[in-house]
């Protein structure tokens, strides 16, 4: 079994233990994304944000694999109100990178919101 193979298996059984981490659900996406498997990382980042709203990090990503596969729209709407939620927070590094985001949304795509 390689590393990478271990890692998602762990964090996998991570999350059998504890269907609601969102933690490990971010690191299960991620490292599916590694894999090029797009889908599952989108169903595990849709997820997290229906079940904790709060965590932050996912909207930059879940907001990228929106544009990625050409939903504009559902980016866009991701980026402002994960920006909303940043500025909630006080986190500046990342309201700073999601709205570098939505910019280059903007000029790539006719999101125009």
């Amino acid at each position: 079994m390689t590393q990478e193979n271990d890692k998602v298996q762990k964090l996998a059984f991570n999350l059998k233990k504890n269907p609601n981490d969102s933690f490990s659900k971010f690191a299960l996406a991620l490292e599916l994304l590694k894999r090029d498997q797009v889908s599952k990382a989108i169903i595990l980042f849709e997820s997290i944000l229906e079940q904790d709203p709060d965590y932050l990090g996912v909207y930059y990503h879940l907001g990228k694999l929106y544009q990625q596969t050409g939903n504009a729209q559902l980016a866009g709407e991701l980026f402002t109100n994960g920006i909303q939620l940043a500025d909630k927070q006080n986190n500046t590094r990342t309201k700073s990178e999601l709205s570098e985001a939505l910019e280059t949304l903007k000029i790539d795509t006719d999101y125009d919101h």
